[in-house]
């Protein structure tokens, strides 16, 4: 037990019910940290038992009420900290409201979280989860021989490239700019993390938005969609978080992806996995595949992840966890 308990540091993970921070709060605590939990309502039995249940949670995990759109409502969450993780970011591909539902909620939100931090005297640093919709979007013409790395920024006239969650990608952008003028502004160390959309074993009980990417090709999709894959495996996702808050020469955007694929092939490697799957066998529109491309995984490597998880085991996991779970009915 010792080993395990080695740094008893504290920190804070903000949106710890979601699918990357559930796995962020897991590992942290068989890492022997002490962890401050952030939810909207820690009274939620359904969303927060998955967390209570998670080894080391009786003794070192407490959950906390946050509200992103509250200023101030991360202050005593942060308060004693030695590093922040903030994963907290509506994820929703369905809105009626983009700007109340998706960019005030992101944007405000992550400032009001690194407000909290800049009164704390104790945080050493923010790692703010991220995507690679803050990377991918910005006119630049893409092929398999392009390799995108840590210096390509989404810019915002370019986010309805990706016209099928074009609000999201732009609230993912405009909080990551926000993020990065405000640390600068207040002195403070933050690395983000940029995956890709992440792929695994879900431990909540709910089904989150960026699953339902692939939820969608099993539940009797006609068509599939026309646009490039790009995943990552969520404990790759989480090792890196760690790994950007424990090595000190960390700094910096951090891009993760295992492989870029059209959707297509995503379609084909389930085929291969469920032969008796009805997976959709055309796309949803007549016009050339979106390009695949390259992602750098030179960076990522600095924070010690050598092989990605491969995407198959991932999608497999994913798959599992669903029919598990009951979001997948065969």
């Amino acid at each position: 037990m010792e080993s395990k308990r080695r740094n008893e540091k504290v920190v804070c993970v903000t949106g710890a019910s979601g699918f990357i921070a559930s796995w962020l709060v897991k590992l942290l605590l068989l890492r022997g940290y002490i962890v401050k939990a952030t939810v909207r309502n820690p009274n939620d039995s359904i969303k927060v038992q998955h967390l209570l249940d998670l080894e080391g949670a009786k003794e070192r995990l407490s959950l906390i009420k946050a509200n992103l759109l509250e200023e101030g409502s991360f202050d005593s969450a942060v308060e004693g900290c030695d590093g922040v993780f903030h994963t907290a970011s509506p994820v929703s591909f369905d809105v009626k409201d983009p700007q109340t539902e998706l960019i005030d909620p992101a944007v405000k939100g992550t400032l009001n979280v690194l407000k909290s931090c800049a009164k704390s005297p104790t945080v050493k640093r923010v790692v703010l989860t991220s995507s690679m919709a803050t990377v991918i979007y910005n006119g630049k013409p893409k092929n398999p021989e392009v390799v995108v790395d840590e210096t390509w920024f989404s810019s915002p006239e370019f986010c309805n490239e990706y016209e099928h969650f074009h609000d999201y990608v732009l609230s993912k952008t405009l909080a990551e700019a926000a993020a990065w003028k405000f640390v600068k502004e207040n002195n403070i160390d933050m690395v983000t993390i940029n995956p890709g959309i992440v792929i695994g074993p879900l431990l909540q009980p709910t089904l989150n938005a960026s699953s339902t990417t692939v939820t969608v090709l099993l539940n009797g999709a006609k068509t599939y969609p026309n646009f490039s894959f790009l995943g990552v495996h969520v404990k790759d996702t989480v090792n890196a978080h760690i790994q950007a808050f424990e090595i000190p020469s960390a700094n910096g955007r951090y891009c993760l992806v295992e492989s870029v694929k059209h959707y297509s092939e995503i379609v084909n490697i389930l085929r291969a996995m469920y032969p008796t799957l009805p997976l959709p066998d055309k796309c949803a529109d007549d016009k050339p595949f979106t390009p695949t491309y390259q992602v750098s995984k030179e960076k990522a490597k600095t924070l010690g992840i050598g092989e990605f998880i491969p995407l198959e085991v991932g999608l497999r996991e994913i798959v599992e966890s669903f029919k598990d779970k009951k979001f997948v009915t065969f």
